[in-house]
């Protein structure tokens, strides 16, 4: 019987997710697993697409519908009430009925692929950005203990503005994360509004974006001595813990 998976989303040209788990099929000779690409206009067409694909057993979730499912799921993980986001759905039949159980594996990929390059200096971020991805961040901080500040254009109460980061700021976040999508192809330019020339040697900076795998805010970190992650790693973890997730028989 076949087994499908999926990508939701609204342009899906570009998808990581169908690249990846179709080598990973063929890899794991799983002839009968299939992945595809659902371009949904809003998410009101969701119900139809879980009715119309009965072979469907897990989706990934991309923008802008991330938190805009929410309301079509059975249930949500506990790190999706923390977060507010669905990546992953895992779909379930049992007879009649269709279990769909939402997971953000963002929150995993993203804590398992820094821990290896944490230090006992990196005791407290800056959280660039304010976003979805922004607050699986600051949920994996919460957990590791790591004490932080959000940094946003559009500042909510108690978060920074980019002006307010001055030299004593720096000197006291040794750990900076980029969440926002400046310098994401194809505006490779783009680069949040920090003074570099405060960076040194015992900062670790980290961006989400994957594409291009050094980005002008990676790369001007890297020029102070900085230790420099992308997202490339997080993405490959995010998408190991839903296959795993869509693997596992409660």
């Amino acid at each position: 019987m076949p087994v499908k998976f999926g990508l939701i989303g609204q342009s899906l040209s570009h998808s990581f997710s169908r690249d990846f788990f179709t080598k990973k099929f063929a890899a794991m000779q799983l002839a009968d697993h299939s992945y595809e690409l659902f371009e949904l206009k809003t998410i009101n067409e969701f119900t139809g697409l879980i009715h119309a694909e009965k072979d469907l057993a897990g989706l990934n979730v991309t923008i802008p519908y991330k938190i805009a499912v929410i309301p079509f799921l059975t249930s949500l993980a506990p790190e999706v009430e923390a977060v507010g986001a669905v990546n992953t759905v895992k779909i379930t039949h049992t007879g009649q009925n269709t279990i769909l159980t939402g997971h953000n594996t963002d929150v995993y990929g993203f804590e398992m692929s820094i821990k290896p390059f944490l230090e006992s200096h990196h005791q407290r971020a800056l959280v660039l950005g304010n976003g979805g991805a922004s607050k699986a961040v600051q949920y994996v901080l919460r957990k590791l203990g790591i004490d932080y500040n959000v940094v946003s254009r559009n500042p909510a109460k108690n978060q920074l503005n980019y002006n307010d980061i001055n030299e004593y700021v720096l000197k006291h976040h040794l750990f900076v994360i980029n969440t926002t999508p400046l310098g994401m192809s194809p505006n490779t330019g783009g680069c949040p509004d920090l003074s570099f020339d405060m960076v040194g040697d015992s900062h670790f900076f980290v961006d989400l974006i994957y594409n291009p795998a050094e980005t002008v805010f990676l790369q001007k970190a890297k020029q102070q001595g900085a230790r420099i992650l992308n997202g490339t790693s997080m993405l490959h973890l995010q998408a190991e813990k839903a296959w795993e997730i869509w693997n596992t028989h409660e």
